[in-house]
């Protein structure tokens, strides 16, 4: 049966999301002078260094958390058939951590880690506070674009929430989130990504200021300010290095997120081209790179993706996306018929 550009792009996004973190995998975490010094120039899929005590569990091509928890998320939407059901995310996810070691692992983000001891013991989603600022919603939120179609955004923001919250709550980690989600929604609808990017200030604001929750810089600003360093950029290299020194690539929503749009700017939304950027950018490589390579993915397709690297995807995790891309088409409708007969 022949697939539909929607279903295309959803599948993009699916794709991107592990491309890029798994691209970005090897050089997780560590500083920029290192990774360059280590690899010189990661071009390919490699296996997690041993030296590296984030990346020494993953071989080559192999995603991470932010990718495993992505999958979470969308294992929960399907069983509840396109709902959001904040229980079931969280106890998917907590599911993996264990099942992976997360706990004894250093791959679990210090907020999320809080909260799956929390939900371990028993507390429900809704009782945990959870106002941390870190990239753990952003990192694993592109299923959740590929779901919501981008019309009320009071209620897209809140749905972000809603999926967020087993392990983020802050005004920060939700605005991040709501950033990333936007920009695969507005990009699985056909918008051009000169449009979402001008929008995705604007939207920023709204996210972070319907709940505030912390003492932060804007996101919004931080996002303009991304994007302008791309636009005064005189080079790849010199512009990468402004990302890392202005912008910064660390684990904080309020860097990664707009270090992920600004990856997408410099790469021109190729996938490809964006994921082997983000591996070489230093900080948090695989979750920049799963950010901005699935809004890539996204914009452009599954056919944009190198079908060499897919297939290395495909190999060696052992999935098959396609069975989200039909879900996820088909909740997707779903709510734009529901929308449209309001």
């Amino acid at each position: 049966m022949t697939m539909t550009l929607q279903e295309k792009r959803i599948l993009g996004a699916f794709y991107g999301q592990a491309l890029g973190d798994a691209m970005g995998m090897p050089s997780e975490l560590w500083p920029r002078s290192r990774v360059k010094q280590h690899f010189g120039w990661i071009d390919r899929f490699l296996p997690g260094p041993a030296e590296n005590n984030a990346a020494c569990y993953f071989g080559r091509a192999s995603f991470t958390d932010d990718t495993s928890m992505a999958l979470a998320l969308a294992d929960a939407i399907v069983t509840h058939e396109g709902e959001i059901n904040a229980e079931t995310i969280g106890a998917n996810i907590l599911q993996w951590a264990e099942a992976f070691d997360a706990f004894n692992k250093n791959v679990l983000g210090p907020t999320s880690k809080m909260a799956l001891n929390a939900m371990k013991a028993g507390t429900p989603v809704s009782q945990l506070e959870n106002n941390g600022m870190t990239n753990g919603a952003a990192m694993r939120v592109s299923p959740l674009g590929c779901l919501l179609p981008a019309h009320d955004l009071s209620a897209f923001i809140d749905a972000v929430a809603l999926a967020s919250s087993p392990t983020h709550k802050s005004d920060v980690a939700i605005s991040g989130a709501t950033v990333i989600a936007w920009a695969v929604s507005r990009a699985i609808d056909g918008a051009g990504w000169t449009s979402i990017r001008d929008e995705l200030p604007a939207i920023a604001r709204a996210a972070q200021e319907k709940r505030v929750t912390t003492f932060s810089a804007s996101m919004a600003a931080r996002l303009e300010l991304a994007l302008d360093v791309v636009k005064q950029g005189r080079g790849v290299e010199s512009t990468m290095q402004q990302i890392y020194d202005l912008v910064g690539t660390g684990t904080s929503t309020i860097e990664s997120v707009p270090a992920a749009i600004a990856m997408v700017e410099l790469a021109e939304t190729n996938p490809n081209r964006c994921a082997i950027l983000c591996a070489n950018l230093g900080g948090d490589t695989d979750t920049i790179g799963a950010m901005a390579v699935a809004i890539c993915g996204a914009l452009n397709g599954i056919d944009s993706i190198d079908s060499e690297l897919k297939a290395e995807l495909d190999a060696a995790n052992a999935l098959d996306f396609t069975r989200y891309s039909a879900a996820f088409t088909r909740f997707r409708q779903q709510r734009e018929a529901a929308y449209v007969n309001a």
